[in-house]
């Protein structure tokens, strides 16, 4: 389903087959590219471009991941994903309370919680966190 535009480039949600992280498509003919985002934060990384030697300009690569981090699009984006995939992609991984992230690496403390189960509700455009251990879950407003 489409998202948005960008310089007639066309940012895609796939929902056949679809796999986390949650990331949207741009399939330029010559090239095809991937841009990942979050339902913990807003923003909007590169994932990969094939074939790497067909590769666009940076500054093509940097519009698009603007585009999609305009809030309306990634809201649609997160909107869609969750529609069709139903996962925000964070069971099972760590939150840290005291940083308000997941992180990458980072030993497990009296702060962090594993995820036990993620929800995004698409009206407030934010997600709950079911933590385990915690009786107090986390509200994520994006």
């Amino acid at each position: 389903m489409k998202v948005c535009s960008y310089k007639g480039l066309s940012m895609r949600i796939m929902l056949r087959d679809e796999h986390c992280p949650p990331h949207a498509h741009v399939n330029a003919g010559a090239w095809n590219a991937r841009f990942q985002f979050s339902f913990w934060h807003n923003d909007i990384d590169l994932w990969d471009v094939v074939p790497l030697s067909r590769r666009p300009p940076m500054s093509v690569l940097e519009g698009l991941c603007r585009s999609l981090g305009q809030p309306a699009h990634l809201r649609r984006a997160r909107g869609i994903w969750w529609s069709g995939v139903q996962t925000v992609c964070l069971d099972n991984q760590v939150w840290d309370c005291e940083s308000n992230e997941v992180p990458v690496m980072k030993p497990v403390t009296d702060t962090t919680y594993r995820i036990g189960a993620a929800r995004y509700d698409p009206e407030a455009d934010t997600v709950l966190l079911t933590l385990v251990g915690k009786l107090e879950g986390v509200e994520i407003h994006l």
